[in-house]
């Protein structure tokens, strides 16, 4: 069993997951027989509130192992809003806030400038309305302008100074050298035409050495080519899931964790975080989402719904991070369901690159990886149907206004 920090004490059943699991063979046999080779990880806290509405927290988890590399893709996005929110707040200058035009200019190889977001109100980029398409979306663009505006050193010191291991090395979809992802593109802040802070390009001088060579199937494709070796991880993105629920939670209920592993965010700041993640595409008016019939509202909430493409139910809403790269499908996230008193979280991955090969396209998403996560999300949630709770909670917290 995996236990956070603030956790009760643990209770006998430590194989509730498998239990649950084995209670559905139609749906689980291949999960439970394949666990290693699909290298299945599931954590699951069960969230108990008492009489103050002051909630504890008990966890499960199937299969985890914090040391077994995964590649994270966009599930790095959180972490990076609240990053720049919270330097944002750092620079404190009059003027300057998440809704003012931000402009990123090309100095260096590999770099690209951003003047324009024709899918704002204003036809201009700023950090509000990245973080609201990387959270509702997730949008890889708008995630490479917040790591390009924090900073590759940044985000590390910041993440691994409270306790979130990790490292975040690239930015996403942008072929870049080493070098290139240590160089940021300058940014500039300007309102009414006037310039509020300008930051020029930031270098990580301090290359991040990763512990160990990560190696990865048996084969890959370059151009086309299949080269008959496994594919190279080593200088790629890691967020091991024991740390990516841990800083769902600080989100989530930040007084349940030490001070030092919180965001400094304003409550309008992780208020408007929270609605953008539990944000469907049908509720956006800016980016225009709701006219886009592809992005149906299980288009990146995986849990319960997989790939499923009718409406999710009004009661229920879900405050997540998802990702999917390389055959990796992962999803990080707190589950409401106010017509029943229901919440908990709920975080796994799983590899779908059945064939070994990388880069190639071929992938069992369909097949295996969204009905394994659909599946275990209705698992885990008709459970929690079923659980006595002493205190039913007060979720009022969550009930939030959309665009829509």
């Amino acid at each position: 069993m995996l236990l956070l920090s603030g956790c009760r004490p643990t209770t006998p059943r430590e194989d509730l997951l498998e239990t649950l699991m084995k209670a559905r063979p139609e749906q689980f046999s291949r999960i439970l027989a394949e666990r290693d080779t699909l290298e299945v990880q599931i954590i699951y806290t069960q969230i108990d509130r008492d009489e103050n509405n002051v909630p504890s927290f008990r966890t499960y988890s199937f299969n985890v192992d914090s040391n077994r590399y995964f590649y994270p893709a966009s599930t790095i996005k959180l972490p990076m809003v609240l990053l720049a929110l919270e330097k944002l707040n750092e620079i404190n200058i009059d003027g300057l806030d998440r809704f003012t035009p931000m402009f990123h200019d090309s100095v260096y190889a590999g770099q690209l400038s951003a003047h324009a977001d024709s899918t704002s109100a204003s036809g201009l980029p700023s950090i509000d309305h990245y973080a609201k398409k990387i959270l509702i979306v997730s949008d890889n663009d708008a995630s490479n302008r917040l790591y390009e505006f924090v900073g590759q050193q940044r985000v590390n010191e910041s993440l691994n100074s409270r306790g979130y291991r990790c490292r975040m090395l690239h930015r996403l979809e942008r072929p870049l050298t080493p070098d290139e992802n240590r160089h940021t593109e300058a940014v500039r802040f300007v309102k009414n035409r006037q310039p509020l802070f300008q930051q020029a390009m930031l270098v990580n001088s301090d290359s991040i050495r990763p512990d160990k060579v990560v190696k990865k199937g048996k084969g890959f494709m370059r151009n086309a080519t299949l080269v008959n070796e496994p594919f190279d991880f080593t200088c790629k993105n890691f967020y091991p899931l024991t740390t990516q629920q841990r800083l769902l939670r600080a989100l989530i209920f930040p007084e349940s964790v030490p001070a030092a592993q919180r965001f400094n965010l304003t409550a309008e700041e992780r208020r408007a975080v929270l609605s953008y993640m539990s944000q469907l595409p049908k509720e956006s008016d800016y980016p225009p989402y709701a006219q886009d019939t592809a992005l149906y509202d299980a288009y990146c909430k995986f849990f319960m719904y997989g790939e499923d493409r009718q409406p999710i139910p009004e009661h229920i809403r879900i405050f997540n991070k998802v990702g999917d790269a390389y055959g990796f499908l992962l999803d990080n996230a707190y589950i409401v369901d106010f017509k029943n008193n229901v919440e908990f979280m709920l975080t796994a991955v799983i590899n779908t690159n059945t064939d070994g090969v990388y880069n190639d396209g071929q992938y069992e998403y369909s097949t295996v990886g969204f009905p394994f996560f659909k599946n275990i999300g209705q698992a885990v949630y008709d459970y929690e149907l079923t659980r006595k709770r002493t205190h039913p909670p007060d979720l009022s917290e969550f009930k939030l206004t959309y665009s829509r």
